[in-house]
């Protein structure tokens, strides 16, 4: 039989993680038992190679379920249903896809920063529709270039997620010196080890690190980089306090980091304040680190070949 799709695979992982935490790989076996998979089909593997077609299909499912809060990840491989998981299971569903999930506001932003992965900063083809609109019946079926595209996208905003969750579980003294790594990454100090250095200790006047401005260190940029939880918003206040901090260092610049967000009130803070002090909010660390390529890599790349016109030009002639 064919393996089904990750969408139809969505009610049986969320049913399974029901009765509480259960290991991935678990899930696996016991789909692929429920499905009455061939040991063939059970080693059938996705055309690069890398895992099994059944275990990437289960794979996506509880990634998507998870971006629509259904299931959480207490720990790394395992998984459980979440009580709004739970309700709806209650509702004896005939299936669970990307229509019902859609419904979820998390999942509709899920959504939205995946297709503004794929436009910022893109001068190819108009964004394609992904599966997670496959709800819009009246979009058009995207190109293969712009399917790619957008598969690419949404990797890149789950991506975005994974990094944020696992700085978030950092200690703050290896959020700082996460912080300073990406700066380094950025160019800052000329990519030296010696240009940067984290503070993070007592008597540091509130800030937690320092970066030289360039390969010379005729400037510097002091850091302050809080680690907190979604929703655990950076007030005025503190920015105020980094403002003083920085003024006792007679320091030009400042860069204030978070792993979560900022208030209304202290971005206007510091837009007060002049041009002397950079917000990044957690969404902007996470693109950051994807762009600088600091606590990810690199796992496959795709060559896109078109017909060489001019080649067969010259043949004509």
């Amino acid at each position: 039989m064919p393996i089904p799709d990750y969408e139809t695979l969505m009610l049986p992982v969320l049913a399974l993680g029901a009765g509480g935490e259960v290991r991935i790989k678990d899930v696996i076996e016991r789909i692929s038992g429920q499905l009455g998979l061939t040991p063939e089909e059970r080693a059938a593997r996705i055309p690069s190679g890398s895992t099994s077609l059944i275990g990437n299909r289960v794979h996506w499912a509880k990634t998507y379920l998870k971006q629509a809060g259904l299931i959480e990840q207490p720990r790394r491989g395992w998984y459980r249903a979440t009580q709004r998981g739970l309700e709806l299971l209650a509702k004896h569903p005939d299936r669970i896809d990307n229509s019902v999930l859609i419904e979820f506001p998390e999942f509709r932003e899920f959504r939205n920063r995946s297709r503004a992965a794929r436009t910022e900063g893109d001068d190819g083809p108009p964004p394609a529709v992904s599966p997670a609109a496959a709800t819009d019946l009246a979009a058009p079926a995207p190109s293969p270039e712009e399917a790619i595209a957008e598969a690419q996208a949404t990797l890149a905003a789950l991506l975005a997620d994974e990094l944020l969750e696992r700085v978030r579980s950092l200690p703050p003294a290896g959020f700082e010196r996460l912080v300073i790594e990406l700066l380094l990454a950025m160019g800052y100090g000329g990519s030296r080890p010696e240009a940067a250095r984290a503070l993070g200790r007592s008597g540091d006047d509130g800030v937690d690190g320092v970066v030289d401005e360039d390969a010379l260190g005729l400037g510097r940029i002091f850091v302050q980089a809080k680690r907190y939880q979604a929703g655990n918003t950076v007030g005025a206040a503190a920015i105020r306090e980094f403002f003083g901090s920085l003024n006792m260092k007679k320091a030009a610049k400042g860069l204030f980091v978070t792993t979560s967000g900022f208030t209304r009130e202290a971005r206007d803070t510091a837009e007060q304040l002049g041009a002397r002090i950079v917000l990044v909010d957690g969404e902007q660390l996470a693109s950051l680190m994807i762009r600088f390529g600091v606590g990810c890599r690199v796992t496959r790349r795709i060559e896109i070949k078109r017909l060489d016109e001019d080649f067969f030009e010259d043949l004509s002639t």
